[in-house]
């Protein structure tokens, strides 16, 4: 399963999901979150009781995660079947780097830095594409601050949460971790709409993304080592003493070794 996970971080970070294919055949992404659309859209009433919606959101949920668990395993088996080897290891890669971001996670925040060179109301733009906070509120430390705190919590849930999940369970694991994050994504906010139908998603993505939200941490302090101006203890420090103030159970942990390791503040008011 290593294996697998690594040829796969390879391929993403060299080409990424590349556009002709994503304008034909969209992204597995996209094919889960319409499917999480669509039940959302027929199951979530707002004339049902939350009893009954925190029920038909636990039935989504299990719907979302049994489909595209089923078909990662379909695929592996008929693969493996019949490109055993090198071969079928590459082939199955290939589908497996669709499932991590991290080359779109880079692309996204080295836009807001070089928007930031052209001026603040660039930055703010850019900032805007990553964040769901007002940009107008936010000076050049704001959309700074902004943007790397994007980077930290993403590189957690975008890129190690996959790739753990993928050397756990193969293609299948990353698979129904991509969906779970997907559906928390969608549905797991805590809105009228979503607070109780989205309950399950939210709190299962919280469960999945544990592990790899310490692996983060790990892997920022130890990226703080070979970064010139970086403070590696320091990442470790704030990672052990200020992660758990975070309101999220996760995105505290690779948040805090960031901060510590750049030596400023992150999570604070935000608009």
């Amino acid at each position: 399963m290593a294996e697998l996970a690594l040829v796969a971080a390879a391929i993403e970070a060299a080409v990424g999901w590349p556009a002709p294919l994503y304008a034909a055949i969209g992204h597995p992404v996209t094919w889960i979150g319409a499917l999480v659309g669509r039940l959302d859209r027929s199951l979530n009433r707002e004339t049902d009781a939350d009893g009954r919606r925190r029920l038909l959101g636990v039935l989504a949920l299990v719907a979302v995660l049994a489909v595209s668990g089923a078909v990662a395993v379909t695929l592996t088996v008929v693969v493996e079947m019949f490109l055993p080897g090198t071969l079928g290891l590459l082939v199955l890669a290939v589908f497996a780097a669709a499932l991590p971001a991290q080359r779109s996670l880079h692309t996204h925040v080295s836009a807001v830095a070089d928007a930031l060179d052209r001026g603040l109301d660039e930055g703010r733009r850019a900032v805007s594409m990553i964040v769901g906070r007002d940009p107008e509120s936010l000076d050049e430390a704001g959309v700074a601050r902004a943007a790397i705190e994007s980077l930290a919590e993403n590189f957690s849930d975008g890129v190690v949460a996959p790739l753990f999940w993928m050397v756990v369970g193969g293609l299948p694991g990353a698979a129904v971790y991509k969906a779970a994050n997907t559906a928390d994504s969608m549905i797991g906010h805590k809105t009228d709409r979503h607070r109780a139908f989205g309950w399950a998603a939210a709190r299962f993505d919280d469960l999945v993304n544990l592990p790899a939200s310490r692996l983060s941490a790990i892997w920022l302090v130890l990226a703080a080592l070979v970064t010139p101006g970086a403070r590696s203890g320091n990442a470790l420090l704030t990672a052990l003493c200020d992660a758990r103030k975070h309101t999220s159970p996760n995105a505290g942990w690779p948040e805090a070794a960031m901060a510590g390791a750049l030596g400023f503040a992150l999570a604070g008011p935000r608009v």
